[in-house]
């Protein structure tokens, strides 16, 4: 089904590549990441205002601390960020023989431990050298342990409301899988397919679960996101938006009613561009649920 959702622009300023967004209660604000402008940006609906802090490397992901602050994923790098001071510290380096990856996309788990995979960069214009990705896990001693390797671009992920499913999507197999997930140990075991992209989806970006355990996939180039319910593996709902380059998606606001979507413009050329005018801004949706 395709949904005829109304849907708001609300941060009109741009990001090269909008991702990770994450609704932080205490600051009544949106955080997101720009990874190719290097900023880790924080939106408050309440003044409109955007501020940011500039890092040193590409910045794939960022998540809230439980003492105040942000864990990132940028370069190939773990590290503390405090807002405040602008200060970034380092955890640990990872992936050192591989200087074409980057972090990318990453989101804390239910136990507060930090999951994010990397990437390679594109060496050339549509050259990308194949499973060189990986995603990690580091738990709140610092430690950090490999969950998969050999993947291409490891991106959106989430987990099922019972904690018993962990959700991930490498992005150049236009899949998204489904793994048995241990909470008291954080490991994850026995993929499975769960849905397989169509042709005009494009590809798989972002992800997220809503209060109802479906899960909603921002499609890279695809304009849209959709909705599939982990039971059936069937998509359930489309939702277009005013900008092919749908990056990633939460929820957030008061109760956790809106959905909030990042979009990008790099990647769209000068032609692209000039008809495009909502490309790299943030967009909220107050999403319906219907079962059709």
């Amino acid at each position: 089904m395709s949904s005829s959702i109304k849907i708001e622009s609300v941060v009109k300023e741009k990001t090269r590549m909008g991702e990770c967004p994450v609704w932080e209660e205490r600051e009544t604000a949106l955080v997101y990441v720009d990874i190719n402008s290097q900023k880790v940006c924080r939106w408050s609906p309440l003044s409109n205002e955007v501020q940011s802090v500039s890092v040193d490397a590409r910045v794939g992901s960022v998540a809230l601390r439980q003492c105040g602050g942000y864990v990132i994923a940028l370069g190939t790098r773990f590290a503390f960020l405090d807002w405040d001071t602008q200060a970034v510290t380092t955890i640990l380096e990872l992936e050192q023989d591989k200087p074409n990856n980057r972090f990318n996309d990453g989101k804390v788990d239910p136990k507060g431990r930090f999951f994010a995979g990397t990437m390679a960069e594109e060496t050339a214009p549509g050259f990308r050298a194949r499973h060189q990705g990986a995603l990690y896990t580091l738990y709140p001693d610092h430690s950090v342990i490999k969950q998969l390797d050999q993947l291409d671009i490891s991106n959106g992920l989430d987990w099922s409301l019972d904690h018993r499913t962990f959700f991930h999507i490498d992005s150049l197999a236009y899949a998204v899988h489904a793994f048995s997930y241990d909470v008291h140990t954080g490991k994850i075991a026995c993929p499975k397919l769960l849905y397989h992209l169509e042709k005009e989806e494009q590809m798989p970006d972002g992800m997220c679960v809503d209060a109802e355990g479906k899960l909603w996939v921002a499609c890279i180039d695809g304009g849209r996101v959709i909705r599939i319910d982990p039971e059936t593996g069937k998509r359930i709902q489309t939702v277009r938006l005013p900008t092919p380059r749908i990056t990633s998606c939460c929820f957030g606001g008061k109760d956790y009613s809106e959905m909030y979507v990042t979009s990008a413009y790099d990647g769209l050329d000068e032609t692209t561009l000039a008809k495009e005018p909502h490309a790299g801004e943030i967009f909220k949706q107050l999403p319906s649920f219907p079962e059709s």
